[in-house]
């Protein structure tokens, strides 16, 4: 069998790699920008441990995962920014009627955890992300009309907020990233993952357990209200 695009055998190797409950299931956990181990990632996909490893030679030989030995463990995490904007951008594609419905009260609050505020690999997401896309477009420090950018406002107020921009490589300053749960576009980019960075660090926010979902803390409450005018009542 042949073909006349050149990219088509590539194409069909990268989804096949996807194409997989439990492959599917490290790529959404990796997300969190973290790194974990097979028995970590086993536990959260719900397989052995020697299955998981399997598929995440797989992932690794197939360049969607990079991984590091420390002692006898091994992590992983996702390849680059370009991977976890792949996998998210995928998930966004899901009907919402196709979602299945939480099996427990635990799993429920989970998901309405993960709803409120997440990480998205290095930027928030999430009805917080929503919130703090919606402010910085507000106050003219960040255009959505012709595509994602900050404003030479925007970029001052980073500075003026003590959120470094670190501009190195070919990532673009601000671009969206469509968000699964709210269906609109949050903030990514160097400017998304620094306002994720500096909320973390600061204490604006605060991880829950070892997953993907974020609270804002009562200074962060505050904080995000002086700085950007955002009410208590949108982050809880």
């Amino acid at each position: 069998m042949t073909t006349s695009d050149p990219q088509a055998p590539q194409l069909a190797r990268l989804a096949g790699l996807i194409a997989d409950e439990t492959r599917a299931s490290c790529l959404l956990a990796l997300l969190d920008g973290r790194a974990w181990t097979a028995t970590e990632l086993a536990r959260h996909a719900g397989v052995a441990v020697s299955t998981v490893s399997e598929h995440l030679s797989k992932l690794v030989a197939g360049g969607l995962l990079t991984q590091e030995r420390q002692g006898r463990h091994r992590y992983v995490r996702l390849a680059d920014a370009r991977i976890a904007q792949l996998v998210e951008d995928l998930a966004a594609q899901v009907n919402p009627g196709e979602v299945v419905r939480p099996r427990s009260l635990r799993e429920s609050s989970a998901g309405a955890a993960m709803a409120r505020g997440r990480t998205c690999y290095d930027h928030l997401a999430g009805r917080l992300g929503i919130a703090v896309t919606d402010a910085l477009t507000l106050r003219g420090l960040l255009r959505q009309d012709t595509g994602f950018a900050l404003t030479d406002t925007g970029v001052r107020w980073f500075d003026t907020a003590g959120i470094g921009l670190r501009r190195t490589g070919r990532r673009p300053l601000a671009r969206g990233c469509l968000d699964w749960t709210e269906r609109r576009p949050h903030l990514a980019g160097v400017a998304g993952a620094a306002f994720c960075r500096h909320a973390l660090d600061a204490g604006w926010c605060a991880r829950i357990g070892s997953g993907r979902a974020v609270k804002v803390t009562p200074s962060g409450e505050r904080v995000l209200g002086e700085l950007l005018g955002i009410s208590a009542g949108v982050l809880r």
